[in-house]
């Protein structure tokens, strides 16, 4: 707890940041004097760690009983402010990551664990320098736990899951945020975030990992360090080689040589006319070159296909069982409800840069309808629903398709969101059951008005050319 002042330390003429203590007024005597000791403790853990990418303290000042912390002023953004612009590149992702694992590795070493990596806690500076910073609830070996029994510190999603589980945490446990925080980095979402931090906690002890899917050369690392079990994850041993490998700069394709081929002089008079069996044999030869190439076109056309369209990128959506396309520029956000009443509810929303766009994909458990009688029960529940204020009642039309070889059925409906009053918009989904009883849509939301039906339309097809379903 704590708010970050610049300030100029006179003494030695530089600026330098200065950590005032602040509590919350309503907190007791015996709870101020915690928040007191663990500022006291930041102080003593950041001390102890030597290492380029841990902030430097300089000073501990104590004034009526309350330690203030002066550390060395860092110019740069917190890598949570950058992420908020967009993702990383894998290879500057990659970086960062180098400069945290040595940093957590030379915390470790001290007999300190972190305890909260996160984006918020790690500074991007200028000169390319990545800082570890706030060590507020670190654990000091041989030092006296300072939180209370049952209470609950760290942020939540990037907790690992025998801290979840009360477990003595270690050095693997620093490594599993550093994996949460690389992921969402690269892919623009946290894996296991849900909407409460009960779900969340739920997510993080059972849920599968997504793979990531914009850095798929990343794989191994985030995998690895996201292992349930803490003696299965990769050692910073084992991790510093992979990040070295991402940091590197691509090899230079090394060019072949091209060897001299002597080509004769053409003759000073053309060749005489062949007989004309050998110009019928050879016209035959010729055709059946032609329609050969013809038909590997055709094969290679028939099994390669033409993929997704350009600028989209085909995603595995691994929890679900299914691949799907979508723009390769949106943001991902994965929307799992594994303890829904209803069954067990897995999905993902695509969201085009500006807001107003999204896709989604979801597979859920317990489908006891044929998909045609889905759509028209959610065509009769809309359509009799109360209007939104200020909008209008929803219009639905339901067609039969079909999707793999099995049944489907398509809803398109025109409706207004209740928080946005009367802006009116269009959604167009494909229902599709499996054969083990799982309902599976995909659907395209967009602003309703003209031409929004084609644009519907087309984004749903082009989603469609890789929407393949596993063991449909």
């Amino acid at each position: 707890m704590g708010t970050v002042w610049r300030a100029r330390d006179e003494v030695v003429d530089r600026d330098v940041a200065v950590k005032e203590p602040r509590v919350p007024e309503h907190f007791s005597a015996a709870e101020r004097s915690t928040a007191h000791q663990r500022m006291r403790r930041e102080a003593r853990a950041a001390a102890r760690i030597d290492h380029p990418s841990v902030v430097t303290l300089h000073d501990v000042v104590v004034e009526d009983d309350r330690p203030w912390i002066v550390m060395e002023l860092l110019r740069g953004r917190s890598l949570a402010e950058i992420l908020d612009e967009g993702t990383l590149e894998p290879r500057e992702a990659a970086r960062i990551g180098q400069a945290v694992l040595g940093a957590l590795h030379a915390a470790h070493e001290a007999g300190v664990l972190h305890r909260d990596v996160k984006p918020g806690n790690v500074m991007v500076c200028r000169h390319d320098r990545v800082v570890l910073t706030d060590f507020g609830i670190a654990q000091v070996e041989g030092e006296q736990k300072l939180t209370e029994t049952g209470a609950f510190i760290g942020s939540p999603e990037y907790i690992a899951p025998e801290r979840v589980l009360g477990r003595r945490p270690g050095p693997e446990s620093d490594l599993w945020s550093l994996g949460i925080t690389l992921y969402q980095a690269v892919e623009g979402v946290s894996p296991f975030r849900r909407r409460t931090t009960p779900s969340t906690l739920q997510a993080i002890l059972l849920a599968e990992l997504p793979p990531p899917q914009r850095s798929r050369e990343m794989t191994a690392l985030i995998t690895g360090l996201l292992r349930k079990e803490p003696e299965n994850r990769l050692t910073v041993q084992a991790a510093r080689p992979l990040l070295s490998a991402l940091v590197a700069p691509p090899a230079r394709p090394v060019p072949e040589r091209t060897p001299t081929v002597v080509v004769d002089a053409p003759p000073d008079e053309p060749p005489a006319p062949l007989p004309v069996r050998l110009l019928r044999s050879r016209y035959g030869v010729g055709a059946a070159a032609a329609v050969v190439l013809a038909l590997v076109v055709t094969l290679v056309l028939r099994f390669t296909g033409d993929g997704p369209p350009e600028g989209w990128k085909e995603y595995d959506e691994y929890r679900m069982g299914l691949s799907v396309a979508a723009p390769a520029d949106w943001t991902i956000t994965v929307e799992d409800e594994l303890d829904n009443d209803d069954g067990a509810y897995r999905g993902t929303r695509y969201t085009a840069p500006k807001g107003d766009v999204w896709l989604s994909v979801d597979r859920m458990e317990k489908a006891t309808e044929t998909p045609r009688a889905i759509a028209e029960r959610w065509k009769r529940e809309h359509e009799s629903a109360s209007p939104p204020v200020g909008g209008a009642a929803s219009v639905a039309t339901v067609e039969s398709t079909t999707h793999q070889g099995r049944d489907a059925a398509i809803i398109t409906e025109a409706y207004s969101r209740q928080e946005d009053e009367v802006t009116r918009r269009l959604y167009r989904t494909l229902i599709v059951v499996t054969s083990r009883q799982e309902r599976v849509t995909l659907g395209v939301d967009v602003p309703d008005g003209k031409g929004a039906a084609k644009t519907a339309d087309d984004l749903l097809e082009k989603a469609r050319s890789a929407f393949e379903i596993r063991n449909p």
